[in-house]
């Protein structure tokens, strides 16, 4: 991009924002993740004021589009909530506008191999480490002036865990530099291992892959994550080991709290 280093000038936040996530992890804490799938940038500011650690906009599945997402990013903004986003694809080019726009993470979705993670880093990381493009129009507004120079560290990068060929090189996985956590999407794991897709998984060879991954991921020095449908189970996966859970989701909570308005109303049982 043409321009200086200095985008955002006197308009951009003074100093450096830190990820609060480090801070969690740092002592030993759990982050509670919420997750957006609703493209409303008031649903978002909402679901921010509600004290989530971070809350991740799923641009994977769903109606989401990138106008809608940095809308939702700028919602969160009102709040100490970082902002994570899961791409649709390892994709340089959306990863570079999604970070870009402000989002202090990627989740990305089928990571199978080492070589995906090379260059899943890459693509999220200035040079000398990466190829990630300098511009980083909003993230600098929202970061801090100075954002280019921690942004390397700042942003952090979640290799999805839901395929056979992803359990299989786990370890390559985890060894590569610059992956700072794995995330368990269980529905697509389910499938993997030959099971119908949920959340909550109680089958025993799902539990065990489940249980291989985070401690596996820990041994690696890296943060454990993993996507839950209700809190009894998040706080079984706490229990686990598992130090970032994601609860629910915005249109699970608004059916599910539509749904019990409605039963107590009608006297029916939920």
């Amino acid at each position: 991009m043409s321009g200086t280093p200095g985008y955002g000038g006197a308009s951009a936040t003074p100093g450096h924002r830190p990820n609060r996530l480090h801070e969690i992890w740092a002592t030993g804490g759990a982050a509670i993740n919420g997750w957006l799938s609703i493209p409303s940038a008031f649903s978002a500011e909402v679901m921010a004021h509600q004290g989530w650690d971070s809350l991740t906009i799923d641009m994977q599945h769903g109606v989401i589009d990138y106008a809608d997402m940095v809308a939702m990013l700028t919602a969160i903004s009102t709040t100490s909530t970082v902002p994570l986003v899961r791409t649709p694809w390892l994709e340089p080019g959306i990863m570079g506008k999604i970070i870009d726009a402000g989002a202090y993470g990627i989740i990305c979705p089928m990571i199978e191999t080492a070589n995906d993670v090379e260059h899943f880093v890459s693509a999220t990381s200035y040079a000398p480490r990466g190829r990630r493009s300098m511009g980083p129009i909003r993230a600098q507004l929202y970061g801090g002036r100075d954002y280019v120079a921690h942004a390397n560290e700042t942003v952090l990068r979640f290799a999805m865990i839901e395929t056979v060929g992803a359990l299989a090189n786990l370890d390559a996985i985890l060894a590569v530099d610059g992956l700072d956590a794995v995330y368990i999407g269980p529905s697509d794991l389910s499938i993997a291992l030959g099971y119908p897709p949920k959340f909550d998984q109680e089958e025993p060879r799902v539990l065990e892959a489940i249980t291989h991954i985070g401690r596996t991921a820990r041994a690696a020095g890296k943060v454990a994550g993993i996507h839950n449908g209700y809190p009894a189970y998040a706080r079984r996966m706490i229990d686990l080991g598992f130090n970032f859970v994601t609860v629910g989701t915005d249109a699970l909570f608004l059916a599910d709290g539509s749904k019990s308005m409605l039963a107590a109303l009608k006297r029916e049982p939920l």
